[in-house]
Formats: C-alpha cells, sequence, structure tokens
C-alpha cells in the first residue's frame, strides 16, 4: 500500500502540504528550497541509480509488496481544529504501468474519503531495485470538494522540476540505522523522512493480530512542530495496518480493516477507471504531469 504523509488540500484540512490557491496546473516553485543532499539528516542522501532497476514492477518487499489486483481499505478518524471526521482510504494495485525516467513503474490507485464524500483520488507509482527496496517516483493525486474536482497542485514526478525519488520501503529496514528520505518535491514542499522505531511488536487491528509489527516514524525537518509527525505499523507478507500520530494540528488514526483480491473483472474495471485518471492528468497538470509517458495495461498483468 501506499506509505504516505498526510497533506493539507483545500476545503477539507487533510494531508501534508499547505498549498495556498488551488490552481488547474501545479503550485508555484517553493522559495530557498534546500540542496537535496542530507534533507532527513546524516547519512541520508539519496543514492539513485536508474540501473538498479532490473525487474521493477515485480515488488515482492515482504512489508510493502504490491501485486496487481490486492485491495486494502483503511478507517479511523482525522481529528482537526474543526472537530473529528471519519476517515476512509481504499488502496488499489492496479494492472498498470507508468515509465518515469527509464523505470517502468507500478501505479496504484487511491481513493480518499472524509465525512462520506471523496476528497482525493490518487495515482501513485513506484517501484522495486535489485536490492529489494522500494521508490516512490511520484504522485498524481486529484482534490475534490463536494464533489467537483478542484485540481491537482501537489503532483510530483522524480526528474521534473528537481523532484526526487526515495524509498518508500528500504529492502533490510533495521532499527538505529539513520533515517531516509522517501521522497522530495521542493516546488510542492513536499518531503517525506522515515525512521525506524520499533520491531517485533504485536498489534491487533480488524483484520487480525500481528506478532512482528515495526513502527516507522514520519515526519518533515522543514516543517514547523504543529505539523506533528506520523507512525506507521507495518506486518511482513500484510504491509501497512495502523496509522498513528504523534502531535500536530491535524492527526489521523486509521486501521486496515480489509483485505481483498479482485477479480479478473473488477481489475479490469479498476485499470479503466486508473486510466481515465490518467489520462486526466494531462490536462489538470499541464506543467508536470503532461510531461510524462502514459500509463499502460501490463502486458500479462505484471504479478
Amino acid at each position: 500500500m501506499f506509505p504516505r504523509r498526510r497533506r493539507v488540500t483545500a476545503g477539507t484540512s487533510t494531508l501534508l502540504l499547505v498549498l495556498g490557491s488551488l490552481t488547474l496546473a501545479t503550485a508555484a516553485p517553493a522559495a530557498a528550497a534546500p540542496a537535496p543532499a542530507e534533507l532527513c539528516g546524516p547519512g541520508s542522501a539519496i543514492n539513485y541509480n536508474r540501473s538498479d532497476f532490473i525487474q521493477p514492477t515485480q515488488i515482492t518487499n515482504p512489508w510493502l509488496t504490491l501485486k496487481p489486483g490486492m485491495q486494502f481499505t483503511t478507517t479511523g478518524t482525522v481529528t482537526d481544529v474543526d472537530g473529528v471526521h471519519p476517515h476512509s482510504v481504499v488502496h488499489t494495485v492496479t494492472g498498470l504501468t507508468k515509465v518515469i525516467d527509464g523505470v517502468t513503474t507500478r501505479v496504484l490507485w487511491d481513493r480518499d474519503y472524509q465525512d462520506g464524500q471523496l476528497q482525493e483520488s490518487e495515482l501513485a507509482f513506484f517501484a522495486q531495485d535489485r536490492r529489494g527496496s522500494v521508490w516512490l517516483f511520484g504522485e498524481y493525486p486529484e482534490e475534490y470538494e463536494n464533489g467537483q474536482l478542484l485540481g491537482a497542485p501537489s503532483t510530483f514526478i522524480h526528474g521534473l522540476a528537481r523532484a526526487q525519488a526515495g524509498y518508500a520501503m528500504q529492502g533490510s529496514p533495521h532499527r538505529n540505522t539513520p533515517a531516509y528520505v522517501q521522497a522530495y518535491a521542493p516546488n510542492v514542499n513536499f518531503l517525506d523522512c522515515g525512521d525506524v522505531l520499533y520491531k517485533h511488536l504485536r498489534v491487533c487491528v480488524p483484520t487480525g493480530c500481528y506478532d512482528d509489527v515495526m513502527v516507522i516514524d514520519e515526519f518533515n525537518p522543514l516543517d514547523p512542530p504543529s505539523a506533528g509527525q506520523q507512525r506507521k505499523y507495518y506486518s511482513a507478507g500484510t504491509g501497512l495496518i495502523k496509522i498513528t500520530a504523534v502531535g500536530g494540528d491535524s492527526q489521523e488514526f486509521m486501521d486496515l480493516v480489509k483485505i481483498r483480491t479482485l477479480s479478473a473483472s473488477e481489475i479490469n474495471s479498476i485499470n479503466n477507471q486508473a486510466l481515465a485518471q490518467d489520462e486526466r492528468g494531462y490536462q489538470v497538470s499541464k506543467n508536470v504531469y503532461a510531461k510524462t509517458a502514459r500509463a499502460q495495461v501490463q502486458v500479462g498483468g505484471g504479478s
């Protein structure tokens, strides 16, 4: 599933980025962006090498296995200055791929609901390197309010506007290792850092009890303290099972409530809907997304 911190979207008080006014193009460039060397602390430099991606869509990392046709639903609440809101996200691994900087990535499709209404529909792009690390190559998140598309100002793609891919999940995550960059996109003020806090915990959620849970602390060192931090709980072989918050003005608490394997007809329907969003992105995000290759249905499904 798609590991991400919450941004702030207009009209709903969600998610990590404070974006200002929404347009149908990408947000204006941020001033004085830091150099992408060790953004998350000592030892966190991004070491991207295109040649490391030999079979990039075979994403078998046990902490973040992305097999086409898998669908995960998380539910919970978001607490903001205006109260507590029911929140749910449906994460679907599509049968689509998209080539970014010469690397074929797997397309995930997330549908994010708050107070029963769609607030974000996102395509995200992942690939696994030869060491088993899963990289996030970009996101195209459409924002909605009252059923209306507002735009996708948070869009970022590796290699465009100084955005850089980072580790969605390390190949061999361990405690007491340096924090790492999950993705960096200065033009939309996006920086996620991950730090392994705990391993071998027992955690129970609606889908069951897990004895091998790893906790990753996510933070943005460029944010003010009021932004807080998220903690993601992962179980090997399942993936993300729980999200909690530490501090911050907007706090999200989510549990994994459903795991499904979609039928062939359901996968076909998901692929078509995700392709329609991919196509729409060429009009909505003309400055960024329109510069990418179009998504494709992977021959053989890519499982």
